[in-house]
C-alpha cells in the first residue's frame, strides 16, 4: 500500500497535479479503511450474538414467566369482574323487590283515600239531603189536606205543586228515590215498625201503610220508611183478657 501511494505521488509530481488531489486521494483511501474496520467489527458482532445459545434459552424462559403472570393477573381481575357482577345483580333484585313493594302500598293508598273520598262526598250529599227531606214531608202532609174549591185555591194549588216538582226533580237527579213498601213483607235493613194492626186480610209481618216516607241515595238506604204492619187477629182477644184481669185485680 506504501509502495502505491509512493507511486501515485511520483506520478502526481511529474504531472504537475496539485496538492488537494494528493491529499483526497489519502483521505478516500483511509475512509476505505476505516469503513472495512467497523463492517469487520459489525461481521464479529452479528457472529458473536447468533453463536450465543444460552441468552436465548434465558429469554424464553422469561417470556414464559411473564405469560404465567398475565394469565394470572388476567384471571384474577376477571373474577373480581364476576364477583362485582353478581354483587350488582342482588342489589338489583333487591331495588326490584323494594320498587314492586312501593309501587303496592301506593296503588293500596290511592285506592283508598279514592274510596274514602267517595265515602265522604256521599255522607255530605248524605247529610244534606237529610236535611230537606222533613221539606218535602211537610209538602205532601199539605197535599194531602189541601182541598181547594174556587179558582183562587186552585191557582195557588197549581203554584205549590210546580215548587214541589222542582224539588222532587232536584232530589231525583242526586240520585235519591222513595221507597214503595206497601203490600210488601216487612224488612228491618228498609222499615221501622211504629204500628202494629191485627188483620187477617194479610199476612203477619205485611207492611199495610207507610206513614213517614223512605228513601234510597243510590242503593243505599237514605231513611228508613215508619210503617204499619199486619199482626194476627187472635192476639186481641188475649190482649183483651190480660186487660180486664187487670183491672178486677
Amino acid at each position: 500500500m506504501i509502495d502505491e501511494n509512493r507511486q501515485i505521488n511520483n506520478i502526481s509530481q511529474q504531472l504537475g497535479e496539485p496538492i488537494e488531489v494528493k491529499q483526497a486521494m489519502k483521505s478516500d483511501s483511509a475512509a476505505q479503511i476505516n469503513f472495512n474496520e467497523s463492517g469487520n467489527e459489525v461481521t464479529e458482532q452479528v457472529a458473536a450474538q447468533t453463536n450465543i445459545p444460552g441468552d436465548t434459552t434465558s429469554f424464553n424462559q422469561d417470556n414464559g414467566v411473564a405469560a404465567t403472570e398475565k394469565t394470572e393477573v388476567q384471571t384474577a381481575a376477571l373474577a373480581q369482574l364476576t364477583q362485582q357482577i353478581e354483587s350488582l345483580k342482588t342489589q338489583l333484585e333487591e331495588r326490584s323487590t323494594q320498587y314492586m313493594r312501593i309501587a303496592a302500598d301506593f296503588e293500596n293508598y290511592r285506592k283508598r283515600t279514592s274510596k274514602e273520598k267517595e265515602e265522604l262526598e256521599v255522607q255530605m250529599k248524605r247529610n244534606t239531603i237529610l236535611e230537606l227531606l222533613p221539606i218535602v214531608d211537610n209538602f205532601e202532609r199539605a197535599r194531602s189536606h189541601l182541598k181547594p174549591q174556587s179558582d183562587g185555591e186552585m191557582t195557588m194549588h197549581k203554584s205549590y205543586q210546580g215548587v214541589y216538582k222542582q224539588l222532587v226533580d232536584s232530589l231525583k237527579r242526586l240520585g235519591v228515590s222513595p221507597m214503595r213498601p206497601e203490600a210488601q213483607e216487612f224488612d228491618p235493613n228498609l222499615h221501622e215498625a211504629v204500628m202494629r194492626e191485627p188483620t187477617d186480610e194479610h199476612p203477619e209481618g205485611t207492611v199495610l201503610e207507610e206513614l213517614v216516607r223512605g228513601y234510597y241515595l243510590g242503593d243505599r238506604v237514605l231513611r228508613h220508611a215508619m210503617v204499619k204492619v199486619a199482626a194476627p187477629k187472635e192476639d186481641t182477644p188475649a190482649a183483651q183478657e190480660d186487660q180486664s184481669s187487670s183491672a178486677n185485680s
